[in-house]
């Protein structure tokens, strides 16, 4: 297999704030150039400042339209000469209850979280079969394998189908050098999460982890970076629990 010069360049999308942030800081840390997108352009010229600018560039990225992934796309091949890693970390968290959720709420969530995905694996996907080298890492959930006890049933939904999603991709470009994996973190320990969250409904989620602690998001944003290696050639099409022991395979 050959590795481009340009293997180190990633696109990731959801990247001013939450674990997004951590995984863009982490990437440029361990060396990736990092075109940082999200739809929060002042968000996202902020997180740039606090990284080399040399390392990073930032647009704005609509995740439910194509172009925007290929403008992306465009944008890192003109800076850095092309793309070899996508991290599709963008989401819509609700915790709205059952019964409650709109249909344009459901929309929303699916959209930004799950087609927001498929398009990314599917514009980077075909450029990087076509290279015939890649690395695309999707953000699921424990909520998309053991039905979302604190997230909302669309969010449940479409972390799911994003694992999902995952095997079908990663089967279709595995002989192609592009392999393709998932990451389900269970709770992380970060603001975004106590955002959503009610003191009283964390403290029973924490009750509920067998490790007794919330998980780190760096360590989500170094098993990014294992998997975006060139050397991580047999990894494909496989989802990596962290979610302290709360679901169990």
């Amino acid at each position: 297999m050959s590795v481009p010069q340009h293997a180190n360049v990633a696109i990731l999308t959801g990247a001013s704030g939450g674990l997004g942030s951590v995984i863009a800081k982490r990437l440029v840390m361990e060396g990736f150039q990092v075109v940082l997108t999200d739809i929060d352009l002042d968000r996202l010229r902020a997180l740039q400042a606090e990284l080399p600018q040399e390392s990073t560039a930032a647009v704005q990225l609509d995740v439910t339209k194509a172009d925007a992934f290929r403008q992306a796309l465009e944008l890192a091949t003109d800076k850095w000469g092309g793309v070899g890693v996508l991290v599709n970390n963008a989401a819509l968290t609700r915790t709205t209850p059952l019964f409650e959720i709109s249909a344009e709420e459901f929309d929303a969530v699916s959209a930004i979280g799950l087609k927001g995905t498929f398009l990314g694996c599917q514009v980077l996907g075909a450029y990087m079969r076509d290279q015939g080298y890649g690395r695309i890492i999707n953000m699921a959930s424990l909520a998309g394998q053991n039905g979302g006890a604190a997230t909302g049933a669309h969010y449940a939904a479409a972390k799911g189908g994003i694992i999902t999603l995952t095997k079908v991709f990663a089967r279709e470009l595995a002989a192609s050098g592009v392999t393709v994996n998932a990451i389900s973190p269970g709770p992380l320990d970060l603001d975004s999460v106590r955002e959503i969250l009610t003191p009283e409904k964390l403290e029973q989620v924490m009750q509920m982890i067998p490790v007794q602690t919330l998980g780190d998001p760096d360590y989500i944003a170094r098993l990014t970076c294992l998997l975006a290696d060139s050397q991580a050639v047999s990894a494909t099409g496989a989802t990596y629990d962290i979610n302290g022991g709360l679901y169990l395979r």
